[in-house]
């Protein structure tokens, strides 16, 4: 039986914190799917399409990478896609406590789903999307926290937005 992991989380934008978490679920897991969800108590910074194309194209070579979009409880997306993992990344206790709380109520919804923690590479520990949109609101630089260029992020913005 084929293993594969959900990768949730909103990924506004995503980092080079979560490519690895990705790439390192790949030795785990024979499918990683990439899902990005919709929070309704927060505002997305970058477009959810244009996210999707970068993380799409960050992984195009990687043909046990898969990225999809939805509107739901993560759970239920699992069982949907035939996932029994959800892949999460831990950087502190801060990240551990919050999603061991998410972890539970996500067995609750869905019994066979087993969550799978990857401490996160200590390289990588400091970066988050909350601070690379920071950064970026007040115009630092943060291509070094991203597997692709915002050069590239802005262009397929401009395209979206013109209609192409």
């Amino acid at each position: 039986m084929k293993r594969i992991a959900l990768f949730p989380g909103s990924f506004d934008p995503f980092t080079k914190g979560h490519e690895d978490i990705i790439l390192r679920g790949l030795r785990l897991f024979d499918e990683v799917v990439v899902g990005i969800g919709n929070n309704s108590s927060k505002q997305r910074y970058f477009p959810l399409d244009v996210m999707k194309e970068l993380i799409e194209k960050t992984f195009e070579k990687e043909q046990n990478v898969r990225v999809i979009t939805y509107n739901d409880l993560t759970a239920r997306i699992a069982r949907e896609i035939g996932a029994k993992f959800l892949l999460r990344g831990l950087r502190n206790t801060t990240d551990f406590e919050y999603e061991n709380g998410i972890a539970q109520v996500n067995r609750f919804v869905y019994e066979e789903i087993e969550t799978v923690f990857l401490i996160t590479s200590p390289n990588l520990a400091p970066i988050s999307s909350s601070i690379i949109r920071d950064l970026h609101r007040y115009g630092q630089g943060v291509d070094d926290f991203l597997p692709y260029s915002l050069s590239e992020l802005n262009r397929l913005r401009e395209l979206k937005s013109s209609g192409l």
